[in-house]
């Protein structure tokens, strides 16, 4: 049985959800924001191990998606964070005593792959292109680096996400001139990372399962609105035959980084020049596979049934 552990609004489990069904291959999905409602047992006696989880059985690989915690109804803040550190403890522990070795990816690897300066380090050292990235809290310095580069970005160094009300939006890379700098005053600045600008022929999302490199193309230059974040506009993407080089240095990077699976963002330069940006360990990828036909989605289910 193939385990999912994910939430209700992931989409993208739902797309490969269908195809289990279509062919007959045997799942559960668990939405973590249920845990509080699940019939659940961990319990380790003599040194055997117990994982239980509504019943079901011979779980041989787990596909971790996304987590969410339950919403706790209670008015006592200190009580609600109590109870949902509680939670979180739980899945974290529940991970490591899932009875299978075979994960797409495990959740404390997807975690350390998430921290964005640590994947440019690793990129880095496997030969890929990187932008020079600084996060700091000197304005002075934060001067110097636009006087030394012009125009240059910043993006979140987080996950780049925001939740207003009950609507989840994100948080775009943007473009800062340098006579922004010299206005900052008093302001002060969220953790941030601050890269220069680069130049682009076209972006590029390249999704790897296991070994199976999946390139993508979008031209994101051709519309005002997405010439510094692609995401800003739904543009179409196209198939995109990446030198092999490159599509060994994205493997070697899944592999130092201990996955199984990552969402590559590049920058194709107009010298032609391959720039790293960064990976998503848990990227969504379902639309580039509409978009494209690449069978992105057959090849994490031939993986987690292997």
């Amino acid at each position: 049985m193939i385990l999912i552990i994910t939430h209700k609004q992931d989409y993208t489990s739902d797309f490969v959800i269908d195809k289990l069904n279509h062919r007959n291959i045997d799942y559960y999905r668990f939405n973590c924001e249920d845990i509080d409602d699940s019939d659940y047992t961990l319990s380790l006696e003599n040194g055997n191990v117990e994982f239980q989880l509504h019943g079901i059985k011979d779980v041989h690989a787990v596909w971790f998606r996304r987590t969410k915690l339950p919403d706790i109804d209670i008015d006592n803040q200190s009580e609600k964070l109590f109870i949902l550190n509680d939670y979180d403890t739980l899945l974290q522990n529940m991970y490591h005593l899932i009875p299978t070795k075979k994960w797409l990816s495990f959740p404390s690897d997807v975690y350390l792959a998430e921290n964005k300066l640590y994947q440019l380090k690793i990129a880095n050292q496997i030969g890929f292109n990187i932008p020079k990235s600084v996060v700091t809290n000197s304005k002075d310095r934060l001067r110097k680096l636009s006087y030394q580069n012009g125009s240059l970005i910043i993006k979140p160094i987080s996950n780049g996400r925001i939740k207003y009300g009950e609507e989840i939006k994100n948080i775009f890379t943007n473009k800062i001139e340098k006579q922004y700098f010299d206005n900052l005053g008093e302001f002060t600045l969220t953790p941030s990372i601050i890269q220069p600008y680069i130049e682009k022929d076209i972006e590029l999302r390249i999704t790897v399962v296991n070994k199976a490199v999946f390139s993508a193309q979008v031209d994101s230059q051709s519309n005002e609105l997405t010439k510094v974040d692609w995401r800003k506009e739904k543009l179409k993407f196209k198939k995109y035959d990446l030198p092999v080089e490159v599509e060994e240095k994205c493997i070697r990077l899944l592999e130092l980084l201990n996955i199984s699976f990552g969402a590559i963002d590049l920058i194709k330069q107009p010298n032609g020049e391959y720039i790293f940006l960064e990976i998503n360990p848990n990227g969504q990828w379902a639309w580039i596979e509409m978009d494209t036909g690449l069978n992105i989605s057959d090849e994490i289910i031939n993986f987690l049934t292997s």
